[in-house]
């Protein structure tokens, strides 16, 4: 710290503040006369090593609230949203930006919620498209679509119950024995654990305390399935004081919401954070590195990636969806500037639709939407058979994908040429909100866009879109 320059003024205006002393007092306490203190505040003087002993000593501060903290993570929430193209590439200096998020970081977070605000309403207009696509403008959400925006606005990343996840994978030995863990936590709460030749994956009996799993079902399933009970068992006050904090408006959708934070509690303590993240950065994100080594699924690693959005110690931003046959979205999450559709289908030209026609195979795709920024995609097939002759076999399709400025991180990025135009294809998010005019799978005219009809031409499509 005697190396580097400290400069924290909105740091000690906050603690002066919080303690209730004038710049005077202030001053007296730190050692330092009022000219001096009045400059550090204004940031025209850095924090001297006997002003930070004194911050130690006589307040307790911790002093790696000085040098890290929220300045550098406003500045790194500011280059993400000014690297948005609406901003047209101008982005400014990198000191410009520490000045403003030390000097005026109320002012910076203004500016973060603002462009937060821009990119909810284009969420807004996807809820349009889909209201109109049901021919109900005026219905309210649905217990379901509530719950998948708490998700979606808590960036799929509920730190609370991270943690908790991960304490627990700590305690009870790391992931290699989360199987054995998750019994051994049943059991210490006199919960039974039974198999049984089922169809159903899990049934509890509170009143038993009997648990009893499918048999038929894989290995990592029923694991994961335990870790769900271990949630609803063990950690039921953290899972009602988070849901108290949603504020959900029905009973339905904290229900819906109490048994997501239950599966979120499974799959983070399947792949604790810490490990997980070293891990996926060793074997730059390979699914299938990943899903053996902590004895996962595909689709549970995959997931599991869209969820590294810890503070201070974030993964790389994936979107990840999951669709059915009939190109239905079931789960979405974004960590990116991409926005899927809220409900209905995704666009006919991404490569998430391909991935039923080559069952058991990874599909890449570079692709570009029509903001002008561009994506690696990722996209596999998903089969759940039903484990008897007769069962239903249930068949998605999910797609993982990033900005291509992570490629280097990727594997599957490998042997990709992202330098020429040609190579990315594009794609749109919904017809309705997608303004590309010459779209060979264009469904239905773009909103708020003017259509001109010819009866004496004949395009792709039978108007044109001014």
């Amino acid at each position: 710290m005697a190396n580097q320059k400290l400069y924290a003024g909105a740091k000690l205006r906050e603690l002066r503040t919080r303690v209730g002393l004038t710049q005077k007092d202030f001053a007296g306490r730190l050692g330092v006369s009022l000219p001096y203190l009045n400059q550090m505040e204004n940031n025209n003087r850095p924090v001297s090593t006997t002003v930070v002993l004194s911050l130690v000593t006589e307040f307790g501060m911790d002093v790696s609230e000085l040098s890290t903290g929220d300045g550098e993570r406003l500045v790194s929430d500011m280059r993400e949203a000014l690297a948005d193209p609406v901003f047209g590439g101008n982005m400014p200096p990198l000191a410009d930006l520490r000045l403003a998020a030390s000097n005026a970081p109320g002012l910076a977070r203004a500016f973060l919620e603002l462009h937060q605000s821009y990119r909810q309403t284009h969420e807004r207009l996807a809820s349009l498209d889909e209201a109109l696509g049901r021919g109900d403008a005026s219905a309210s959400p649905s217990p379901w679509e509530e719950v998948r925006d708490f998700f979606h606005y808590c960036d799929n990343y509920i730190d609370a119950v991270d943690r908790a996840a991960e304490h627990f994978a700590s305690r009870e030995g790391g992931h290699h024995n989360m199987r054995v863990a998750a019994a051994s936590a049943l059991a210490n709460a006199g919960v039974s654990v039974s198999f049984a030749d089922a169809d159903r994956l899990r049934q509890y009996d509170p009143a038993q305390k009997a648990l009893t799993l499918s048999a038929r079902a894989a290995p990592e399933t029923q694991t994961f399935q335990m870790l769900l009970q271990v949630a609803l068992t063990r950690q039921e006050p953290l899972l009602e004081a988070t849901l108290d904090l949603a504020r959900f408006h029905s009973t339905g959708a904290r229900e819906i919401a109490k048994i997501g934070l239950a599966n979120y509690f499974a799959g983070a303590a399947l792949m604790p954070y810490g490990q997980f993240q070293d891990k996926a950065q060793e074997c730059r994100h390979d699914l299938e590195v990943l899903a053996g080594h902590f004895g996962a699924s595909i689709e549970q690693v995959a997931h599991r990636l869209s969820t590294l959005q810890r503070p201070g110690a974030k993964g790389i931003p994936f979107f990840f969806v999951r669709v059915d046959q009939a190109g239905t979205i079931t789960k979405r999450h974004s960590a990116t500037r991409l926005q899927f559709a809220r409900f209905g289908g995704a666009c006919p030209l991404w490569n998430v639709h391909r991935a039923f026609e080559t069952p058991g195979h990874f599909l890449r795709q570079l692709a570009e939407t029509p903001d002008g920024v561009r994506y690696i995609s990722l996209a596999r097939d998903i089969t759940k058979p039903g484990g008897r002759f007769g069962a239903p076999v249930r068949r998605y399709a999910i797609a993982l994908g990033c900005e291509v400025g992570h490629t280097d991180a990727l594997v599957y990025a490998d042997g990709m040429d992202t330098s020429r135009d040609s190579a990315f294809e594009p794609i749109g998010i919904s017809c309705r909100i997608c303004e590309r005019k010459g779209c060979h799978q264009r469904a239905v005219p773009p909103l708020e866009r003017r259509l001109v009809v010819d009866p004496n031409r004949r395009d792709v499509l039978p108007y044109q879109v001014e």
